[in-house]
């Protein structure tokens, strides 16, 4: 059930608030003379880019019901967003203080204080570390495993070197409540870490899974089948999804989320379909049946609620893992409502899943549009790829009650959100699954 537009301004609301409120620890009880605007707007800046990049640490904790509620990968990409507005901050921070008095480069002078310097030196270097890594990693060949381990490390760094920072110069947090604070609200930052990267590996410890199948799948992908080990499994809604970690500890470093792809009536084994995209993903084949894992979720929102009366899926390449969770779910309830699925895939010999899909298509509810993008000659039905003029061929005339799924390519979503929204469609009836969490 996609979160009501009221609920996703309060949570905003309550970001701001947080990220605001050093500003008014700041002020409250301050008596020395101002220092001049400017100067005063660079230190603000520092202070709300401080406090965002603690609220980082928050965005990436994988509370459960916070991100089924608003979804994960939303919650993810906020993550980026907000990151690159708290390195904008942080630089803005720097570069005004300097302009508004020569006097504060003395902090990156390795002559005057090469402590100092070195380490407000360092803090800088990590910030634009993490986030050159975040938007160039694969351009950059780095492994995704080794990212997260890296993106954390430089984190934690950025933040002991910044609360360091403010306590040393103690301009506006003269005082011990005010310290008090600043550290208790920074140690509560790394504890958000100690939390995701040792508390939830112990309780997952606890639940291990094991995989007893691997169904080879078209386009280079396996279907792995899950059995939970000396407990009851894992309770989902269809369209959800899950971090898999294969091995004998969940304190593994290789770590991804991956689509649940049976049905939510089915506890006991539950399946991940995976395509091989990188480095892991390719060796997904080689895993042996009875070889341990373990699976942190579910998350998402990517779910149908109870109250729709029809459905549109639009799907491309791997992006119909989801939705097939969906639709066999709904076929194994026996609830029967409209449903229009519009598969695009490059060839036949990539559509997963396409032989199941198209003998559901003979059913009275449930249309399936296959779009080929390379067809063969002589090929019939839609080709192509899915685009304005193809939706609009087979969207349903009537529109109220229907909810509308979009999972794919980034550029195919980017139209068809575009398209449903022009067309009418509430933004809170869309609901999108992006599958590009780093």
């Amino acid at each position: 059930m996609p979160a009501p537009t009221h609920s996703f301004t309060a949570i905003a609301a309550v970001y701001f608030i947080l990220a605001g409120a050093p500003l008014a620890v700041a002020a409250v009880g301050h008596e020395a003379a101002g220092r001049g605007f400017w100067i005063e707007f660079a230190v603000g800046l520092g202070f709300v880019g401080f406090a965002m990049l603690g609220l980082q640490f928050a965005l990436t904790a994988k509370f459960q019901r916070l991100s089924t509620f608003l979804g994960l990968d939303a919650l993810l990409h906020f993550h980026r967003q907000a990151g690159l507005i708290a390195y904008g901050f942080i630089l803005l921070h720097i570069g005004i203080l300097i302009a508004a008095s020569p006097d504060y480069a003395a902090f990156l002078d390795l002559r005057v204080d090469p402590v100092r310097a070195l380490a407000l030196w360092a803090a800088v270097g990590a910030l634009t570390a993490l986030v050159a890594t975040t938007l160039w990693r694969k351009r950059l060949g780095i492994a995704y495993d080794w990212w997260r381990l890296g993106h954390a490390v430089l984190a934690a760094l950025v933040l002991l070197i910044g609360i360091a920072h403010i306590l040393r110069v103690g301009w506006y947090v003269d005082d011990v409540w005010k310290q008090t604070t600043w550290l208790g609200t920074t140690l509560a930052a790394a504890g958000l870490v100690a939390y995701a990267r040792g508390w939830k590996p112990l309780v997952l410890r606890r639940r291990p899974w094991r995989v007893t199948a691997i169904h080879p799948e078209r386009g280079q992908a396996w279907t792995l089948d899950l059995e939970p080990v000396g407990h009851d499994g894992m309770s989902f809604q269809a369209g959800q999804f899950a971090w898999l970690t294969l091995g004998e500890s969940p304190f593994a470093l290789a770590q991804h989320p991956f689509s649940l792809s049976s049905s939510a009536t089915r506890r006991n084994p539950v399946s991940l379909t995976i395509k091989a995209m990188g480095d892991y993903t390719s060796t997904i084949h080689r895993v042996d049946p009875g070889a341990p894992a373990y699976l942190d979720g579910p998350y998402g929102s990517f779910v149908l609620d109870d109250e729709a009366d029809g459905m549109v899926l639009v799907a491309g390449g791997v992006g119909i893992t989801p939705i097939i969770s969906i639709v066999r779910t709904l076929r194994d309830e026996g609830r029967c409502i409209p449903t229009l699925l519009v598969y695009g895939f490059a060839s036949e010999d990539e559509a997963l899943f396409l032989d199941e899909l198209a003998a559901m298509g003979a059913g009275p509810d449930f249309c399936f549009v296959p779009v080929v993008e390379h067809p063969d000659d002589g090929q019939e039905g839609e080709t192509g790829r899915v685009g304005a003029q193809l939706l609009d061929r087979h969207l349903p005339e009537d529109r109220e009650g229907m909810r509308y799924f979009v999972c794919g390519p980034e550029p195919m979503m980017d139209v068809v959100e575009a398209h449903l929204r022009a067309r009418g469609i509430p933004l809170e009836r869309i609901l999108s699954e992006r599958f590009n969490l780093a």
